[in-house]
């Protein structure tokens, strides 16, 4: 796991829409990991569309996301969430189901998802990733997505020069 946030990626000027679909539960650390996404990709970009959604869990973040790219066709959807590991294997298995959802999902809608729902073994853990400035997975969250919305449309504008729509 990286100990630092990645560079910041190039700005983006043209039209893009992201979803961040977050987590109410663990909201002492969720709610500065959603400000700081926002604040990263306000940064990273000047003609951005971003909805917020909040669901109760991390488990209900998946299907809010099959929901919201069934309806509006994002160009990346960012999650955010907070598990802390608890006494049981129930915290493990919550982030297993969610991880493997938002896989599918993903590769499904063609779609970059961008998995920020968060493992930890406590409280500092969480603090460190989701309120602090050198592990922030907000930032880290926001700056992967401008990232993968840029490729995604070098992408597309290589597909339609390679296979034409009119061939």
């Amino acid at each position: 796991m990286s100990k630092v946030l990645p560079p910041r990626p190039r700005s983006l000027n043209q039209k893009i829409s992201i979803a961040i679909v977050a987590a109410q539960y663990n909201e002492e650390f969720t709610s500065p990991l959603v400000e700081n996404a926002q604040q990263e990709l306000a940064q990273l970009t000047t003609n951005a569309y971003i909805d917020l959604v909040w669901v109760p869990g991390a488990f209900e973040i998946p299907a809010a996301i099959e929901t919201v790219m069934r309806h509006e066709k994002p160009d990346c959807v960012i999650a955010l969430g907070l598990i802390i590991r608890g006494q049981t294997a129930h915290g493990d298995m919550i982030a297993e189901s969610v991880t493997h959802a938002l896989q599918q999902i993903a590769v499904n809608h063609a779609t970059p998802v961008i998995h920020e729902v968060i493992l930890v073994s406590d409280e500092k853990q969480a603090y460190a990733r989701c309120i602090g400035t050198k592990l922030n997975r907000g930032r880290e969250a926001a700056r992967a997505a401008v990232s993968i919305i840029d490729t995604f449309h070098q992408l597309k504008r290589t597909t339609a020069r390679v296979f034409p729509s009119n061939a």
